[in-house]
C-alpha cells in the first residue's frame, strides 16, 4: 500500500473517529472528567464497546484468515507511569490527544493549549528519549501475551474476553442508562458553571 493511500485511509479513520466523539458526547470535557469522579459513564461505554469491536475484528481476522498479529513489548514500568501522566492529564484537562482535536473543531478554546501541551511533551520526549527508557526499563517481560501463556489460540481468548466484555457492558448500562448519562451532560451544558471563566469550559461562541 503506498504512503498515500496509507494518508487518505487515516484521514478518514480519523474522520470516523471524530464524529463518533462528538454524536456520543465523549470529547465533551465535563463527560470527561465526569467519568473520573464516576459521574457520567459515556466514556467507560464506549471504550468498552471500541474495545468488544476490536477484539471480535482480531480474531475473525486472526482465526479465519491468519493474520498475524505483531504485540508490543509488555514492561511494566511505561504502563504505570504513562498510564498515571496521561489519567491525571484527562482528569485536570477534560481532554485526552483524541478528544482535544475533536473540541478543537467543536470551538473549545481551551483544546489548543493542551493541543500545543501534547506537541511539546511529545517533542520534550523524542530528546530525552534515551534516559526516560532507562528509568522505566523496569519489569519488562518482552513480547508476551495470554496466547502464549494459556492453552488457547489467541482468537478464541479474544471471542471469551470479548463476551466478558460484553456481559459487563449489558449490567454498567442496566445499573446507568445512557439516557441519564445524556441528560447528565446536557445539563452541564447548560449549567452558568460552564461559561467561559467557568469551572468547564464551553464553545466558543
Amino acid at each position: 500500500m503506498s504512503i498515500f493511500l496509507l494518508v487518505v485511509l487515516g484521514l478518514a479513520m480519523g474522520l470516523v473517529f471524530g464524529v463518533a466523539l462528538e454524536k456520543s458526547r465523549v470529547m465533551e470535557p465535563g463527560v470527561l472528567v465526569g467519568q473520573f469522579q464516576f459521574r457520567n459513564f459515556t466514556m467507560l461505554k464506549m471504550f468498552l464497546a471500541a474495545t468488544i469491536t476490536g477484539l471480535v475484528a482480531l480474531a475473525v481476522m486472526n482465526g479465519l484468515f491468519g493474520v498475524a498479529l505483531h504485540p508490543k513489548a509488555f514492561a511494566v514500568g511505561p504502563v504505570l507511569v504513562g498510564g498515571l501522566i496521561l489519567g491525571v492529564g484527562i482528569a485536570l484537562a477534560g481532554a485526552c490527544p483524541g478528544t482535544a482535536l475533536a473540541q478543537a473543531g467543536a470551538g473549545y478554546r481551551d483544546a489548543y493549549a493542551i493541543i500545543a501541551g501534547g506537541i511539546g511533551g511529545a517533542i520534550f520526549y523524542g530528546y530525552a528519549k534515551a534516559p526516560i527508557s532507562a528509568a522505566l526499563g523496569w519489569g519488562d517481560f518482552g513480547k508476551i501475551t495470554f496466547a502464549d501463556v494459556l492453552p488457547l489460540p489467541f482468537w478464541a481468548l479474544a471471542l471469551i474476553v470479548a463476551a466478558i466484555l460484553a456481559g459487563g457492558l449489558v449490567v454498567l448500562e442496566k445499573l446507568r442508562p445512557w439516557q441519564s448519562d445524556m441528560s447528565e451532560a446536557e445539563t452541564m451544558l447548560g449549567d452558568p458553571a460552564c461559561s467561559d471563566g467557568g469551572a468547564r469550559p464551553a464553545p466558543a461562541e
